[in-house]
């Protein structure tokens, strides 16, 4: 079945407490390539059947009247994804 993936990230003049705290993290264990990391959030939304121009239409009206925050959330992507059966092309 295909699924709707929504991303949703802080909006850059927002603070992000918890991206902090995984960037002084990860200095901390000496993983010292990073200079900043923002943390978002990640819906999958499965779809019984095709995805139509509506069903996509609906998704992206969700993503930012539910599943955002307009006020400090910005929608990243709304995008279909297809898994490819386990075992093709053997």
């Amino acid at each position: 079945m295909p699924r709707i993936v929504v991303d949703v990230m802080p909006k850059p003049e927002i603070l992000d407490p918890q991206g902090k705290a995984i960037a002084g993290a990860l200095n901390r264990l000496g993983q010292t390539g990073f200079s900043e990391v923002r943390q978002g959030k990640r819906f999958e939304l499965t779809v019984d059947g095709e995805v139509t121009a509506e069903i996509l239409e609906q998704a992206r009206h969700a993503a930012t009247t539910l599943l955002s925050n307009p006020v400090i959330e910005d929608v990243t992507r709304v995008e279909v994804i297809v898994e490819a059966t386990i075992g093709a092309g053997e």
